[in-house]
């Protein structure tokens, strides 16, 4: 096998002398009190794979729920132990070898992207990823900026965008939208001329107001499905209410689109959404995660000419990383937690 190590102008980066790298592991489903970092050999990249020096990576839910291994059906492939000893999807950094099939990168290139579809492993200083999960980073952006952007900001794009068809003019709400999907969400949202109603907790309401939020609503003093008002788009991240309150903030033709929450509400949105569909003039979809290169690109785009700007809460070191896994899931968090191998 070919395993390019350097490309013109760009070097990539250095090997340590002992071929290990530091690297996030744990071997039991449970709390982050079961991770440990961990020295372990780099990896070698097979042909359609690249070998990405990391930089940065970031926190999804995603993460916390292959930690706990709830719900169960994140245990597929693993039912008793972790099927991958290292979490971690979303990372930023730069090219350090290539497979001998790989074409869109050489060494030295800086790229991010989203793992989850090509084994995981962010949470270290090195990953090998297939180069169709990666999207070149802009020069202007921080490594943990583009880290930030993988999973949330394609959730957030291909609801708005693709399940939820958004519409200038049109009047969206955000329910749970102090996290990543929902804080790319609302700027892309204002960017395409929608009215944006945000529901969070206090502390999270200021700052989707400065993202552009025309409403701000504190779930824990109003239901946002009880008031009267309606809704053509209604982007869901966290799954707390039934879907037949979400029907009464619907306008007819609206679309409900759940992204996340607890699995019993995603398996009635499903069952239920044909029949809404056709009897109610309602339309209720389940968001499945795509990982998308091209997607990504998008917010390549939109970062680099000052349109959006990704939210980062908190910022840790890898030897920090269960405090970063432990932060996030205590659910205070604003945007996007970011772990960084520098730091």
């Amino acid at each position: 096998m070919r395993i390019e190590l350097t490309t013109k102008g760009h070097p990539a980066p250095a090997m340590p002398a002992d071929s290990t790298m530091r690297a996030l592991v744990y071997d039991h489903y449970g709390t982050p009190d079961e991770l440990r970092i961990e020295k372990m050999p780099i990896p070698t990249p097979l042909a359609h794979q690249v070998l990405v020096a990391v930089r940065a990576a970031s926190v999804n839910s995603w993460d916390w729920d292959l930690l706990r291994g709830k719900p169960y059906i994140t245990r597929l492939g693993g039912w008793r132990s972790p099927r991958y000893r290292t979490l971690g999807a979303d990372i930023a950094g730069r090219v350090a070898a290539v497979g001998a099939a790989v074409t869109r990168f050489r060494p030295g290139d800086e790229v991010f992207g989203d793992l989850s579809g090509c084994g995981w492993g962010g949470f270290a200083e090195y990953v090998c990823a297939s180069e169709a999960a990666l999207t070149p980073k802009p020069a202007g952006i921080s490594f943990e900026q583009a880290a930030a952007v993988p999973q949330a900001g394609v959730l957030a794009l291909q609801g708005l965008r693709d399940a939820g068809r958004l519409q200038p003019g049109g009047h969206v709400l955000f329910n749970g939208a102090g996290g990543g999907v929902g804080t790319f969400g609302i700027q892309y949202a204002k960017l395409h001329g929608a009215e944006v109603t945000s529901v969070d907790k206090p502390g999270k309401l200021e700052t989707l107001r400065d993202l552009g939020a025309d409403h701000a609503v504190d779930y824990t003093q109003e239901d946002f499905t009880a008031g009267g008002r309606q809704y053509d788009l209604i982007l869901d991240v966290v799954g707390n209410r039934p879907i037949r309150a979400i029907k009464r903030a619907l306008r007819s033709g609206g679309t409900y689109v759940i992204v996340g929450g607890p699995m019993p509400r995603i398996l009635h949105a499903a069952i239920a959404g044909s029949v809404t569909s056709r009897l109610e003039n309602r339309n209720v979809k389940v968001l499945v995660h795509k990982p998308n290169h091209l997607d990504q690109s998008v917010w390549a785009s939109l970062m680099e000419d000052g349109r959006v700007t990704p939210v980062i809460d908190r910022q840790f070191a890898l030897r920090e990383a269960a405090d970063a896994l432990r932060y996030f899931g205590e659910g205070r968090a604003i945007g996007k937690v970011v772990v960084s191998m520098e730091a």
